[in-house]
């Protein structure tokens, strides 16, 4: 199975220019244009990284999560709570599955709308995380 860019569309350059996505053979880069030369960086550097920051904002907050989500799907019992909150505690162990199976493109264009935004290097390191509802960068506090 072809891995897909876990962020494409939603990862820029220092520019703020959107970065390319490519393929060499089956591994996915997102591709930075370096005054005119093309650097391609393996996406799942970034997106692992992304995915850490993501799962560190959630830690310490699993019981409220798991509640809001047992809610959500309707299974407000203790037992599907617990569940989830396992299962939000042990996110870190996850990130390989994450990787293989993406985010649904629907969610990633949500993320996109709300200001969810990468900035990487050239040399592929993440630089930024535009968290939505974090104010942009030039805006003033």
């Amino acid at each position: 199975m072809r891995r897909k860019p876990l962020f494409a569309g939603l990862v820029f350059d220092e520019d703020g220019k959107p970065v390319e996505t490519a393929y060499i053979g089956d591994e996915p880069f997102y591709v930075v244009d370096d005054a005119g030369f093309r650097r391609h960086v393996p996406s799942e550097e970034v997106d692992r990284f992304v995915l850490r920051e993501l799962f560190g904002l959630m830690e310490g907050h699993e019981d409220l999560l798991a509640e809001q989500a047992a809610k959500m799907l309707g299974q407000d019992d203790p037992f599907s709570k617990a569940a989830l909150e396992v299962q939000l505690k042990n996110l870190d162990q996850h990130i390989d599955e994450v990787l293989m199976v993406g985010i649904p493109e629907e969610h990633v264009a949500y993320l996109g709308m709300m200001g969810f935004r990468i900035r990487i290097n050239h040399h592929g390191e993440v630089v930024e995380i535009n968290w939505p509802g974090s104010p942009e960068p030039d805006e003033d506090l």
